[in-house]
């Protein structure tokens, strides 16, 4: 099968269409033919620096695609199946191939109403917002959330989460991107090149920080008493030491119970991610490119079957 993988670690260069032997799926498992693979900030940064992976290795965690094959116990699917999901995360890597193999339970059933693109833009920032906020923060109808970079992969889609949730959200993000937040059911924006949400928001419950360094004292200050700051990133000691205010770190796993309530706000069309991008799957190092500018509004998407 044709895959995009690295021998070292580096800049776009490294990445290089292989040849690999296609899977064969495991006891649970499933082996599915990617139709579309999301990229991710995780992405990059495990290109440049390793972090939780050791070369050689094949990227990437957002699939959707088709059932191709079952291993033995496998209830939930049948070949020719559309389905949708996350792979392990971190150590699962691998969705920048044509095929990849994966517990059955890490993937739902692919909504008729969305294609492979814009299914395979959803698990992990999808999963991402949704278990930082439903999960971790337990966000309930009638409180206030602040959600940083609100425009970006998890951003969009968290607005869109805490919508559905019946919170009044409120979001950071540059003034061209306000018209389409606003769309997506914001209620509130800030123009953090313009303004300082640290100074104009306030009695916030949960925040939702995916930037970190700073923004994670500054939105200590926006929070109410019992309130709770969710960081995608190592957080700040000065978060960690606020009394009356609860501080998590998560990173983000497989979950089908997520899943299938992602799949369901889809389903519903109260979820849809937002393309920035969309390439072949060879282009993969120009999806980094593109992403590495922080400039994105959304998500980037490689397709492997056109």
């Amino acid at each position: 099968m044709r895959a995009i993988g690295q021998d070292v670690l580096g800049g776009v260069e490294v990445l290089k269409e292989i040849e690999l032997g296609r899977p064969e799926p495991g006891p649970t498992e499933v082996l599915v033919r990617v139709h579309a693979a999301g990229v991710n900030p995780t992405d990059w940064k495990h290109r440049a620096l390793g972090i939780y992976l050791t070369p050689p290795f094949v990227l990437g965690w957002d699939v959707s695609g088709v059932v191709e094959a079952t291993g033995v116990g496998v209830t939930l699917y049948k070949p020719g199946d559309p389905v949708f999901g996350m792979l392990t995360y971190p150590q699962g890597a691998g969705a920048y191939a044509e095929y990849v193999t994966a517990s059955s339970r890490h993937f739902v059933r692919k909504p008729d109403n969305i294609d492979h693109v814009q299914a395979a833009a959803l698990p992990l920032a999808g999963l991402t917002a949704w278990q930082a906020l439903v999960d971790t923060a337990d966000l309930r109808a009638g409180q206030r959330v602040l959600i940083h970079a609100a425009a970006g992969g998890v951003g969009h889609l968290a607005v869109q989460i805490a919508k559905a949730r019946g919170a009044y959200v409120i979001g950071t993000a540059s003034a061209p991107k306000h018209a389409l937040l606003r769309g997506l059911g914001a209620d509130e924006l800030v123009d953090y090149r313009t303004a300082d949400f640290a100074e104009t928001v306030r009695d916030v419950d949960v925040v939702l920080d995916t930037i970190g360094g700073e923004y994670g004292p500054r939105s200590v200050r926006t929070l109410c008493p019992g309130g709770v700051i969710v960081s995608l990133t190592p957080r700040d000691s000065r978060v960690a030491g606020t009394p009356d205010v609860r501080s998590e770190i998560m990173l983000v796993e497989p979950d089908h119970a997520g899943m299938k309530e992602i799949a369901a706000l889809a389903a519903s069309g109260r979820l849809r991610a937002e393309l920035d991008t969309v390439l072949p799957l060879e282009q993969a190092g120009r999806a980094h490119e593109r992403g590495e500018t922080g400039r994105t509004t959304g998500k980037i998407v490689l397709t492997v079957v056109s």
